[in-house]
């Protein structure tokens, strides 16, 4: 009997494994540790090779930064629409097309499909690799996967570590100094800033507790025994470094988002929480983050891996009072209604913002002065495409998603629930063909100068 190739064994092992899909074949539970790490090493640049070979296919990843924009600590800002398009089609044809007529014609551009994860079958969190250093360097932690790694160059992706800024004490600019705020330096860089209680949130949200792939069981994807994931491994300092997971409550695998970490900035204006944002609170989130998206949804594993439970009334109130705490970046051009100061602003951003509250539509959702409306809407982007299987994610619906703050955009790519767009460029493109607004060159590049002043 032929042997099926790596790929698709690893797929259904997986499957059958996390998924209870029942596939007749050996599970990673019944190796002894040392096999699954080899064989998953094995099968690793396998995956590697598929996945790298389609983000060359959808997008230009070169490093192009625009000249005089950066993000809140300095870093270049990434310019131009890195959407590769289908061979002979430009923009403002596409525009001009119906949506049953993009999608007859198999026109939608490559680069707006879902974006699967770097090996989707596997799922779970990845860190880039910043990240993973500087963890490793200050608590001795390692974050680093053995089957796989992050997927996209830096960059493309949030400075880091970001700056921290506080509600409550605007005055002290980046509280954390420059710093990746972690277990080993959080209380000298706060203690003066914060009260015990909010000291305590802030000492939770960066302690370590066991997620489903760093863990001290033999079924984890750490070489060692882990003690786990913190809060702010993926939101670096309150804010979002890129790391990206499978959502935990959507079935079979196949269907599940690639799921962007979104910025913990602002979190005490918004009001829906979870990729399904079926909880309203952020002490919600905060409490049944650990039990649900560390494990993929998954209460077996959870209770098999060391699930820790938060306890509401001291725990999670604290932490959630920490991040309630978290401030958008510095916005100088913008007045107190969130608009823009005319005195300061240029004619080119002053344009931008006409089209951004007029023909662009854009704030029937973004409200300012935070520029969202708390609410969910479905862009229904399948109009567009035929329904299609992309590196073991299926691209069909996306379903309802989050209108989430524009304070600070810049300061968080890439963008759209599932980071398949890499800029802001992308992002006004994406918004012109799916509400099918028509918007030339130039009403294009003004936009996009408004949104990086936001």
């Amino acid at each position: 009997m032929k042997a099926k190739p790596a790929i698709h064994r690893y797929s259904m092992v997986f499957a059958a494994t996390l998924f209870g899909c029942g596939v007749g074949t050996v599970s990673a539970a019944e190796e002894d540790f040392m096999s699954l790490v080899k064989r998953l090493q094995q099968e690793k640049p396998e995956f590697a090779k598929r996945h790298q070979a389609l983000l060359a296919e959808r997008y230009d990843l070169a490093d192009r930064p625009a000249s005089g924009v950066t993000m809140s600590a300095g870093k270049p800002v990434q310019e131009g629409v890195r959407i590769r398009l289908p061979k002979g089609t430009t923009w403002e044809q596409l525009a001009a097309m119906s949506p049953e007529e993009v999608k007859t014609r198999n026109l939608w551009p490559v680069g707006f499909f879902p974006l699967p994860h770097p090996h989707h079958e596997a799922g779970g969190m990845v860190f880039p690799q910043p990240l993973i250093d500087e963890t490793k360097l200050q608590t001795g932690r390692d974050l680093t996967r053995f089957d796989l790694d992050f997927d996209f160059p830096k960059h493309l992706v949030p400075e880091f570590p970001a700056p921290i800024y506080l509600t409550t004490r605007l005055d002290l600019g980046d509280v954390s100094r420059g710093k990746l705020v972690t277990l080993d330096n959080y209380y000298g860089l706060f203690k003066e800033a914060l009260n015990p209680k909010q000291l305590e949130g802030l000492r939770l949200l960066v302690s370590p507790f066991p997620q489903q792939q760093f863990n001290a069981t033999d079924d984890r994807r750490s070489l060692r025994p882990s003690q786990g994931v913190a809060c702010f491994d993926c939101h670096a300092n309150g804010h979002t470094n890129a790391a990206t997971h499978t959502v935990g409550d959507i079935r079979p695998n196949e269907h599940r988002h690639r799921i962007d970490t979104p910025s913990l900035r602002g979190v005490n204006v918004q009001r829906l929480f979870g990729s399904q944002r079926a909880l309203k609170t952020v002490e919600d989130f905060t409490e049944f983050e650990q039990r649900a998206a560390y494990f993929d949804g998954d209460i077996a594993a959870a209770a098999k891996k060391g699930v820790n439970v938060l306890d509401r009334g001291s725990q999670v109130h604290a932490m959630a009072e920490f991040q309630a705490l978290l401030d958008f970046p510095p916005a100088p051009k913008l007045n107190v209604a969130g608009k823009l100061n005319p005195a300061k602003a240029t004619k080119v951003e002053l344009r931008g913002q006409d089209l951004f509250f007029g023909k662009a539509q854009c704030a029937s959702c973004h409200t300012p002065p935070f520029y969202t409306d708390n609410l969910m809407h479905n862009l229904r982007t399948e109009r567009f495409f035929k329904e299609r299987m992309i590196n073991g994610r299926k691209a069909s619906v996306d379903g309802p998603i989050k209108t989430f703050p524009l304070r600070g955009i810049k300061d968080s790519p890439p963008y759209l629930h599932d980071d398949r767009l890499l800029t802001l460029d992308d992002t006004v493109e994406f918004f012109n063909l799916v509400l099918e607004l028509k918007l030339n060159d130039d009403e294009k590049k003004d936009l996009v100068a408004f949104l990086r002043v936001l």
